[in-house]
């Protein structure tokens, strides 16, 4: 259980009920690529691996390692979120792409993940597609 009331681990000052809480919960989707990308740190952050899972563009969620990806979210402790530049992938496109840094503490070391990703719209749904560049 995920307490709501705290706030959201996507950099927005407000609560998680607020802001990505919604989306990892099911009671919405994101509108936007970067409301999708948030949401999608928040679930790592909150080691929500199923949520990451159907987020992923439906051709890969086959592929999707779970156990890899939920390891991985464990043993690290989250940070920061930045949002760099988002182009497009407002509600009235079908594809955009955000470039973010994620930072986190990983084996004693703070480290930065720089990504830029594509996201895709699909029957009224984001999806995360691939990083097109990582850092």
């Amino acid at each position: 259980m995920v307490d709501q009331n705290k706030h959201c681990p996507c950099g927005h000052d407000v609560e998680l009920a607020d802001c990505c809480g919604r989306f990892l919960d099911g009671s919405t989707f994101p509108q936007t690529a970067e409301e999708l990308m948030r949401s999608r740190y928040s679930a790592y952050v909150l080691e929500k691996i199923e949520y990451l899972k159907e987020t992923l563009w439906p051709r890969y969620q086959a592929g999707f390692d779970a156990f890899a990806v939920a390891k991985w979210a464990s043993e690290s402790h989250w940070t920061r979120l930045t949002v760099l530049d988002c182009h497009k992938g407002q509600s009235g496109h079908r594809e955009g792409t955000v470039l973010f840094e994620a930072s986190f503490l990983s084996a004693g070391k703070l480290q930065t993940h720089r990504e830029l990703s594509l996201f895709k719209k699909q029957k009224g749904r984001w999806y995360y597609v691939k990083a097109l560049d990582e850092v």
